[in-house]
């Protein structure tokens, strides 16, 4: 960028901040506090922010210090914050600012910040949206813009997480749950499909930590950055009793297996000569998003019918709702996150209104439904 515009951009920001937190609007808008090292980053989400009707930026800062302050003094309703600032020590001592706050985190999409995004999920941030460009508003896609908007919203109606793994502790693979040997039968001829968006990273992890090993294939759709799924999953794989994997094209599906969709391609299943396979697809975006959780629980329906198990977790809008619906017309049993332990209840809702939903539970309740679900296709069987 050239030096006279850069210099231009600090003095838009110099003057758009000093009158900050002298605006009294004339209506209730959602308060937001941005943190990031760099001045001009800061004008742009500012602008990107400001254009909503029902949002403001109230503060700014450009490391912890600052941002405590702005806490302080402005009591925000959502935080921005970009994990790869060097000001930023450790996220660890960020943790009680991310268990009172919601927190939106963003960030450039690189292998660094994949590894800080996923503890700071850990710590209780809400969600991720990718850094926009650094050289004005109009340079960041109307898209991006919209990403961040929409995010920011959800963050401030999400439910913050009640417990966090404190620094330095690792999360335990050890369950109160009941463990289970189910029959061969179940775990070659029955399929479980999962899909999540905003606070989804934990709630995935909550469903799959207490199962046993021994389980049918089990594919993911998780909406995340194309960066960050293969870091996401090789973290459920240290933690899980299960194999857990980024989806590959024409990959035959085994029990025992998480296939997680890559943030590029949307998942599917298919059948192929030796049975059920995963399917990989760039084409356009459903619901805004690729990979869609509709996809793979349309082709579940469509495939495996009601051999097939649908789970719809925590997120944002209305992805998934009609292929859970389309499952439990096909025979699947189908079960939605409850409100109560939603970070937030958007997708699960929507499916429940249409019908879409069997069951209803607690996060923690699904694995032990899941399984007993399996057990009961066990004594069917027999």
């Amino acid at each position: 960028m050239p030096k006279w515009r850069q210099q231009m951009l600090v003095a838009r920001l110099a003057r758009h901040e000093s009158g900050l937190y002298r605006e009294t609007p004339a209506v209730m808008k959602i308060k937001v506090l941005v943190v990031d090292g760099s001045a001009i980053v800061r004008l742009v989400l500012s602008e990107i922010i400001n254009s909503a009707p029902d949002m403001r930026v109230v503060g700014h800062a450009c490391d912890e210090a600052q941002a405590r302050q702005m806490i302080r003094e402005q009591n925000p309703d959502v935080m921005t914050i970009d994990v790869e600032m060097p000001s930023i020590k450790g996220l660890d001592g960020l943790a009680d600012i991310m268990r009172s706050l919601p927190v939106l985190i963003v960030s450039n999409a690189s292998a660094r910040a994949s590894k800080l995004v996923q503890r700071a999920f850990e710590l209780g941030a809400v969600d991720f949206v990718p850094r926009p460009h650094n050289s004005g508003i109009g340079s960041s896609t109307q898209a991006t813009a919209d990403g961040i908007r929409e995010r920011a919203r959800a963050a401030h109606q999400a439910r913050l997480p009640l417990g966090t793994a404190p620094a330095g502790v690792m999360v335990s693979t050890d369950s109160s749950q009941p463990q289970t040997t189910l029959a061969n039968s179940v775990l070659q001829d029955k399929v479980v499909v999962i899909g999540a968006s905003t606070g989804g990273t934990e709630a995935i992890r909550e469903v799959l930590i207490p199962l046993p090993a021994e389980m049918p294939p089990i594919l993911i759709v998780q909406h995340m950055p194309e960066l960050f799924t293969s870091s996401f999953a090789k973290r459920l794989d240290s933690l899980s009793r299960l194999k857990v994997k980024e989806a590959e094209h024409d990959e035959p599906i085994k029990p025992g297996t998480v296939y997680l969709a890559p943030g590029h391609s949307h998942l599917s299943l298919k059948r192929s000569v030796n049975g059920l396979a995963c399917e990989l697809s760039d084409a356009s975006p459903v619901n805004r998003h690729r990979p869609s959780v509709d996809v793979l629980f349309l082709s579940a329906a469509r495939i495996a019918g009601s051999k097939a198990l649908g789970i719809l977790l925590t997120g944002m809008g209305k992805d998934g709702a009609q292929g859970m619906l389309a499952m439990r017309q096909a025979g699947s049993w189908t079960i939605a996150q409850d409100q109560d332990s939603c970070v937030v209840w958007g997708m699960p809702r929507e499916a429940m209104l249409i019908g879409g939903a069997q069951e209803v539970a607690p996060l923690k309740g699904i694995p032990e439904r899941l399984l007993q679900r399996l057990r009961a296709g066990e004594r069917r069987a027999a």
